[in-house]
């Protein structure tokens, strides 16, 4: 009783890792624009708002205040949910082959060493371990359950899978939905900010007399500034969403396919 506060803290605080992470992020990529990128040494003459830039991080800033530090925001997500995913997934993938853990698993089951089959699962140390052991735990007790027939058993241990599959899903696909927005936003933020810097090359353009050229590069600028900020952000947030989504896709595959190896050993041990 007296460690039930501390997990519900760790739960509430789990619950508020994104929206935290992204508060924190906006923070940090103003933080880039103004001081990093709007140093004085990235410009002529030291004059951020006159003066030409001198390097990469000047031309960037260049982009303007109004879009760039948001495209930089969603980079930075990108990047930092990427992080986070691949780690989650790579843990929960576990230890070793699955193909391995599964033929163990099985070796003891048909010996009919159940203890020996979970200690395979602690081994593992993954989703499909997981899994795999609230399987077994069902398995060790509609053994000796003479209340139900063999069919009901096995429907019994075929929902139990279900029910263990569905806990450990979630957990991987977190997150996932703000990479895939992530990868439409960032496209749009950037087509925003070219459309912004175009209606200024026009307007000046259109001023009375010759067009300023420095207003009208300026203009330019921050347009393709922006469109390739957004354009980068979003190819790899598709890439990054892609790769981990068929990652899950696999590991759930093993999962079933791991659980339907134990069902099929239990069914062929009920008479």
């Amino acid at each position: 009783m007296e460690t039930k506060p501390k997990n519900d803290s760790l739960e509430t605080l789990k619950s508020f890792f994104a929206l935290i992470t992204i508060v924190i992020i906006i923070g940090v990529a103003y933080f880039l624009f103004f001081i990093v990128l709007g140093a004085k040494g990235n410009f002529e003459g030291g004059d951020s708002a006159e003066g030409h830039a001198t390097n990469f991080l000047g031309a960037i800033y260049k982009g303007g205040p109004a879009i760039v530090p948001i495209l930089i925001a969603c980079a930075l997500m990108v990047v930092t949910f990427s992080i986070e995913r691949f780690i989650t997934i790579f843990m929960a993938s576990g230890r070793g082959s699955i193909g391995a853990f599964v033929i163990r698993v099985k070796a003891h089951l048909a010996t009919g060493n159940i203890k020996a089959a979970v200690a395979e699962c602690g081994k593992q140390k993954g989703s499909i371990g997981n899994v795999i052991l609230a399987v077994l735990g069902k398995y060790e007790q509609l053994l000796t359950d003479t209340s139900m027939d063999k069919d009901q058993k096995v429907a019994a241990l075929q929902k139990e899978l279900e029910d263990a599959t569905s806990l450990e899903l979630p957990m991987l696909e977190k997150n996932l939905s703000i990479v895939a927005t992530l990868a439409s936003v960032s496209t749009l933020i950037g087509l925003l900010g070219t459309v912004i810097g175009m209606i200024k090359s026009f307007s000046a353009m259109a001023a009375a007399g010759t067009p300023n050229p420095a207003e009208l590069s300026a203009g330019i600028s921050e347009a393709l500034i922006n469109t390739a900020l957004g354009i980068g952000s979003s190819a790899f947030a598709i890439i990054a969403y892609n790769y981990f989504t068929t990652s899950i896709d696999t590991l759930s595959y093993s999962i079933d396919e791991a659980g339907f190896s134990i069902i099929q050993s239990f069914n062929t041990q009920v008479k």
